[in-house]
């Protein structure tokens, strides 16, 4: 329920409460009328056209857990943070890519909040820190971060295929994070369920987050910046998604566009006309490659 849907529940059921109540209870009225318009003047101040933000759970068994009673808190904290730090790279990759060291960029515009514990195995409820009104239309950076982590964390359950479609879209320092935040577990003999939205990704086992943080391994996951020569022979800008076929022998690639490159369209002005481009090359085992161009090219000048 949201913070509006909440306060006007409880303006609701206190002006019924209020029809209801003996005119002699003179005291108990008095502060059901002043909790009324307490929530009133809340209601009036809150903006109608603001989004709720984005909420998640986190919750953790194993080792470190005490049921539903507790968490070893060095455990815990280390956890939650190893956590926010993919959600807040992903958030930051959506804007210019990373670099490997320094600080985060907009760390501040990207945190999460811890709300209130989860039921169930222990764990925590998190929300999107709001430093001011969110945009009814929209999706927030944090909102994002969080699909895509989860969709991350998922594909480490799944096929090569499904990983590499993942990785090929997640920025190198992010999923440094993510190999972070498996290894956090797996050395505590912990593990995790994630629930976002309507989708969900639990770990069932140790050996399991073990497996998971292997295939994110480089030894797995390769990347790798390459340049590549040749022209393009398409781009759909509303799938963000290009072919482009290579100098040299006629083999025909498909990528995507990285999140920060944009006027994609352009591109289909400068069809089969020679260029090179920056990708960055994702290949999990010996699964086919991705490509995610990183930037527009440079196309050269026309001379009038």
């Amino acid at each position: 329920m949201s913070d509006r849907q909440h306060l006007i529940s409880e303006q609701t059921f206190l002006r019924q409460q209020l029809a209801q109540m003996p005119a002699s209870a003179h005291i108990t009225r008095m502060g059901a009328e002043s909790r009324l318009r307490s929530v009133e003047s809340k209601l009036t101040e809150m903006p109608l056209d603001e989004r709720e933000p984005a909420r998640a759970r986190l919750t953790f068994n194993g080792a470190p857990v005490l049921g539903s009673r507790g968490i070893v808190a060095d455990f815990g904290l280390r956890a939650v943070n190893s956590f926010s730090e993919i959600v807040a790279s992903v958030a930051a990759s959506l804007s210019a890519p990373l670099s490997a060291m320094g600080p985060i960029p907009q760390r501040a515009q990207h945190q999460l909040l811890i709300t209130s514990t989860a039921v169930g195995s222990f764990g925590f409820e998190l929300e999107e820190f709001r430093s001011q009104q969110l945009a009814l239309t929209g999706t927030s950076p944090v909102a994002t971060a969080l699909a895509h982590t989860q969709a991350l964390l998922q594909s480490t359950l799944q096929g090569d295929e499904e990983l590499a479609d993942v990785a090929s879209e997640t920025d190198p320092r992010a999923l440094e994070k993510a190999r972070a935040f498996l290894r956090v577990l797996a050395d505590n003999d912990a593990v995790c369920t994630l629930q976002f939205g309507d989708q969900g990704v639990r770990f069932t086992d140790v050996t399991q987050v073990r497996q998971s943080l292997a295939r994110l391994s480089a030894d797995n996951l390769r990347e790798e910046l390459q340049t590549l020569c040749g022209a393009f022979v398409g781009a759909l800008p509303n799938s963000r998604t290009f072919e482009f076929v290579l100098s040299g022998g006629g083999q025909v690639i498909k990528g995507k566009f990285a999140p920060t490159v944009e006027q994609v369209d352009t591109i289909n002005q400068h069809l089969n006309q020679i260029t090179e481009i920056d990708v960055m090359l994702t290949q999990v085992g010996q699964g086919k490659p991705r490509y995610l161009l990183t930037r527009l090219p440079e196309w050269p000048t026309a001379i009038a």
